[in-house]
C-alpha cells in the first residue's frame, strides 16, 4: 500500500508564544518581536470563513444617530480637559504614556478623585503598587472620595470582575503592562499580553459606555512601549513630558478622535501633588530690574498655546583647542547654526574661540525654528557683553543666508507678549495686526536684528582682522 502523501493541511505550523507571529517553518528567533526560542510548533489552523450573521443594530441614516451619547464629561482637571477636547467621552479609551517618575500616577489619581461622584463612580486599578501605597499618595495630594474605588490586581479576569461589581463610569488602569491574561502565553508586558488586555478593556468600555484611562510605559527613546497596534486601537494618545529636575509638566495630545491634536496642558508638580497652570509663562522668565547681557525673550507655541520663554547664553575664553558647546533646553544643532550665521553674516568672529553655554529658564524645551532669532541675539549679546533693551521679545526663524523668515502664529505670540507687559518686539516682515501700544520692528536679516545692540558696546567684540592690526 502506497504511503499517503503529506498535504498542506497535515504540515505543521509554528507560532511565536510571545507575539503570536506565525510561520510555516521553525526559526530560532522571531522576526516580529526579535525574541529567541519562542517559536514553537502547534499545528496548522483550519481555514475558516465567516458566514453572514444576525446584526445587532440596524443601520440608520447618520442624521438620525443620537450624538448626545458622545458628550464629554469633565475630569475635574481643567488642563487635562483642555488636551482631551473638553473631557472624557463615554466609551472612550485614553492611553497616557510617559517616563518613570514624571507624575502619571499622581495626575490620574487626582483626576480620579475629582471626577468621582455618586452618579459616576470611579475605579482605580493598580498593578505596580499595593493599595496601601496608593492610599498614602492619595492622603498626600488630597485625592480621597467616597465613590473612588481602589483595587490592586494583575489578573485580567479579576479586573473584569471588579467592573461587574463596581460598575464605574471611569476606569483607570496603572499600568497596562502589568496586567496579564492566563489564557495567553507570555509574560506580562509582552506584545501578546498587552494586545489581549487592551482589547478586552476596549470591548468592555464600548459595551458599558465607560471611559477608560490606560497608563503605558515608554522605551529609552521615549516611544510608547508595546505593539504599535495599541496606539491604533485606543481613541486618544497622550504623552506626559517633563524634566524630573524641573516643576513643569506637559501633557501633549498625539492622537485624539474627539478633539484637536495640537493642544498642550501645563502642570506644576510639587510636594502636595500636581496642579494645572493656566498661565505658565511665569515659570520661564527671570524678573530683573536691569537687563543682563546674554539674555533674550521669545514666544514659543506649545500646541496652540503661546508661552513666553527666556534664552540665556554665556561666552568665556576657552583654554581648550576645541571650545565647549553646551546646551540645556535647546537643540545643539540649532545653536551651532546660529553661531555660524553670526560669525559669517553678523561679522562676530569672537565666538569661534570661546566656550559657549546656552540654556532656557524653567526647564522648557525650545525646538521650533521661531526661537532662532532669540538664540542668535542672546549669543551676540553675550559675545559683545551688551544687554538687549528691556521688555523686548524676538520672534523669527533664521536661515543660513542670514535672512529672518516668517513663522506661524505671529499675532498670537505678540498678543501674549503684550498681555505680559512687553512693549517691543523684533519680528519678520509683514507680522499682521499688532496689539495697540506695542512697538514692532520688522527685520529682514541678521544685520537688521543686530542693530538693536548699542553701537558703542558692540564694537568691543574683537574680530580676527582687528586683532592682527
Amino acid at each position: 500500500m502506497a504511503a499517503r502523501t503529506k498535504t498542506t493541511k497535515d504540515r505543521p505550523s509554528y507560532r511565536c508564544t510571545e507575539c503570536g507571529w506565525q510561520t510555516a517553518k521553525w526559526l530560532g528567533r522571531c522576526p516580529e518581536c526579535q525574541a529567541w526560542g519562542t517559536v514553537e510548533e502547534y499545528g496548522t489552523p483550519a481555514v475558516r470563513t465567516t458566514a453572514p450573521g444576525r446584526v445587532t443594530t440596524s443601520a440608520v441614516p447618520i442624521g438620525q444617530v443620537d450624538g448626545r451619547q458622545a458628550t464629554a464629561r469633565s475630569t475635574g482637571v481643567p488642563e487635562l480637559d483642555r488636551v482631551l477636547g473638553g473631557g472624557l467621552v463615554p466609551g472612550a479609551v485614553v492611553l497616557l504614556a510617559g517616563e518613570p517618575g514624571v507624575g502619571k500616577s499622581t495626575l490620574l489619581l487626582d483626576a480620579a478623585a475629582k471626577s468621582a461622584s455618586a452618579e459616576h463612580p470611579t475605579l482605580y486599578v493598580t498593578g505596580e503598587e499595593s493599595a496601601s501605597q496608593v492610599r498614602l499618595r492619595a492622603d498626600r495630594i488630597g485625592a480621597l472620595h467616597d465613590h473612588l474605588y481602589l483595587a490592586a490586581e494583575t489578573d485580567l479576569a479579576a479586573v473584569l470582575g471588579h467592573l461587574d461589581a463596581v460598575k464605574p463610569s471611569l476606569l483607570i488602569l496603572d499600568s497596562v503592562q502589568t496586567v496579564a491574561s492566563p489564557e495567553i502565553d507570555g509574560a506580562p508586558g509582552g506584545m501578546a499580553q498587552v494586545r489581549e488586555v487592551a482589547g478586552a478593556l476596549i470591548r468592555a468600555s464600548k459595551d458599558r459606555g465607560m471611559s477608560t484611562l490606560l497608563v503605558g510605559h515608554v522605551t529609552k527613546d521615549g516611544a510608547i512601549a508595546g505593539p504599535r497596534l495599541l496606539e491604533h486601537l485606543v481613541d486618544v494618545v497622550l504623552h506626559f513630558e517633563g524634566d524630573r529636575h524641573a516643576r513643569l509638566r506637559l501633557v501633549r495630545g498625539v492622537k485624539n478622535r474627539y478633539g484637536a491634536t495640537d493642544e498642550v496642558g501645563c502642570f506644576e508638580l510639587h510636594d502636595e501633588g500636581i496642579t494645572g497652570l493656566t498661565d505658565p509663562s511665569g515659570l520661564f522668565l527671570t524678573r530683573r530690574d536691569e537687563p543682563v547681557p546674554g539674555t533674550c525673550l521669545t514666544v514659543t507655541l506649545e500646541g496652540r498655546r503661546p508661552l513666553v520663554a527666556e534664552v540665556q547664553s554665556l561666552t568665556v575664553d576657552s583654554q581648550l583647542p576645541s571650545p565647549r558647546r553646551t546646551t540645556s533646553g535647546l537643540e545643539t544643532s540649532r545653536v551651532s547654526m546660529m553661531l555660524a550665521v553670526l560669525e559669517q553674516r553678523g561679522r562676530i568672529s569672537a565666538l569661534g574661540k570661546r566656550d559657549i553655554y546656552s540654556a532656557t529658564v524653567g526647564g522648557v524645551k525650545l525646538s521650533e525654528p521661531a526661537a532662532d532669532l532669540a538664540i542668535a541675539l542672546a549669543l551676540a549679546s553675550a559675545a559683545t557683553d551688551t544687554p538687549l533693551p528691556k521688555n523686548l521679545v524676538a520672534i523669527g526663524e533664521v536661515g543660513l543666508a542670514g535672512e529672518v523668515r516668517r513663522v506661524t502664529g505671529v499675532q498670537r505670540r505678540l498678543s501674549e507678549a503684550h498681555r505680559l507687559g512687553f512693549t517691543h518686539a523684533l519680528v519678520p516682515s509683514d507680522p499682521g495686526k499688532v496689539p495697540p501700544g506695542m512697538k514692532v520692528l520688522e527685520v529682514a536679516d541678521m544685520g537688521d536684528a543686530l542693530r538693536v545692540l548699542p553701537r558703542s558696546r558692540r564694537r568691543e567684540a574683537p574680530r580676527d582682522d582687528e586683532d592682527r592690526r
